[in-house]
C-alpha cells in the first residue's frame, strides 16, 4: 500500500492528527520510563521521534488549515461566479427593456396621451353643459313648483283655492287706490294668519 498515492481530505487529515497525538502521548511516557532506568541514549532517540511527530502534527495541521481555506475560497468564487452570470442575465434584460421602451418613444405616447387627455376633458364639459341648458329650463320650473307646493302644503295652504277666489280681468284704473289697499290689508291679515298658525 503506497501512503503517497492517496488524495488528502479533511476528514482523513483529522483521522491522522488524532492517531499521531495519540502515538505522542505514548511515546512521552515512554521516554519518562526510560529516563527513570537511566538509560541516556535510548531517551535522546526517543526524544527525536517526538519531535519528528509533533513536527509531523504540526504539518498536518497546517495542512488541514490550508485545506480549510481552499475549501473557503473555492465557495467565495463559486458565489462571485453565480453573481456574476447573475448580473449579466440583468444586464441582458435590462438593455432588452431599454430598447423597447426608448425615452424619445415614451415621451411622445405621453404628449399625445395628455392631448388626447385635454380633447376629452373639453369635449366631455361642453357635452355636460349643453345637457344641462337643454334641461335646466323645464327641470327648474317643475322643482321649483313641485317645491313651492310641498312647502306650502306643509304649512296648510291651498294655492288652489286661494286663486280661484281672486277675481280675474283688469281693474279700472279709478278704483284701483280703494281697491289696493283693502287688498293690501287683506293680504297681510293672511300673511299674519300663516306666520301664525
Amino acid at each position: 500500500m503506497n501512503i503517497f498515492s492517496k488524495k488528502p481530505n479533511p476528514k482523513g487529515i483529522e483521522k491522522e492528527i488524532g492517531t499521531l497525538q495519540l502515538e505522542e502521548k505514548k511515546l512521552v511516557a515512554e521516554i519518562k520510563k526510560t529516563a527513570k532506568t537511566g538509560n541516556e541514549a535510548a531517551t535522546k532517540t526517543l526524544a527525536r521521534q517526538l519531535v519528528r511527530l509533533r513536527q509531523q502534527i504540526a504539518k498536518l495541521q497546517s495542512s488541514r488549515a490550508q485545506m480549510r481555506g481552499i475549501a473557503t475560497h473555492t465557495q467565495a468564487m463559486h458565489a462571485q461566479s453565480s453573481v456574476a452570470v447573475g448580473m449579466k442575465g440583468a444586464t441582458k434584460a435590462m438593455s432588452a427593456m431599454n430598447k423597447q421602451m426608448a425615452p424619445e418613444k415614451q415621451a411622445k405616447v405621453i404628449r399625445e396621451f395628455q392631448k388626447q387627455s385635454a380633447q376629452m376633458d373639453m369635449t366631455t364639459e361642453m357635452m355636460s353643459d349643453a345637457i344641462d341648458d337643454a334641461l335646466d329650463d323645464d327641470e327648474a320650473e317643475d322643482e321649483t313648483e313641485d317645491l313651492t307646493n310641498q312647502v306650502l302644503d306643509e304649512i296648510g295652504v291651498d294655492v288652489a283655492s286661494q286663486l280661484s277666489s281672486a277675481p280675474k280681468g283688469r281693474i279700472a284704473g279709478k278704483n284701483t287706490e280703494g281697491v289696493g289697499s283693502s287688498g293690501v290689508d287683506e293680504l297681510e291679515k293672511r300673511l299674519a294668519a300663516l306666520r301664525n298658525p
